[in-house]
């Protein structure tokens, strides 16, 4: 006879919530003081539970998604400098320019284009092609 089972339906909820907040099925696992292998089968077993990661797991890729993107081209972020005026400090707002990370638009065009950026030894990818989009990039920067 088998051991009964520790799921509960309330895992859902944890789970869903724990993936938004950028939580790992092993993170998850931890949590709920259960191994990985019974996650995998909690989420076979159970089509609320595996439904309820995948959902969880959405908003929290999209952010990663768009802060590489960010990375990627380059941004503005509002910021303040502090200095001593006549020994008291002063906050000076100003708009602060992130430049593009090469390595981030790399990685961006290799996996969004991959037929056009791979890289494999079987199949090199056209450095000059991949030289003259990051320069594309560039150009349409601010400043």
């Amino acid at each position: 006879m088998a051991r009964p089972t520790k799921y509960k339906s309330e895992y859902c909820g944890i789970a869903k919530k724990m993936c938004e907040l950028g939580a790992t099925d092993t993170d998850v696992a931890e949590a709920l003081d259960v191994n990985l292998a019974t996650v995998n089968r909690w989420k076979l077993a159970h089509s609320d539970f595996c439904e309820s990661l995948k959902a969880g797991k959405v908003p929290a890729d999209q952010r990663v998604e768009a802060s590489l993107y960010r990375k990627a081209v380059g941004y503005e972020i509002d910021n303040v400098k502090i200095f001593q005026f006549q020994g008291e400090p002063v906050e000076v707002p100003f708009r602060e320019y992130i430049h593009p990370d090469t390595t981030a638009a790399i990685f961006w065009l290799k996996n969004r284009m991959p037929d056009k950026y791979r890289q494999n030894p079987e199949e090199k990818a056209n450095p000059d092609a991949l030289i003259n989009a990051l320069m594309a990039m560039a150009d349409k920067l601010p400043g």
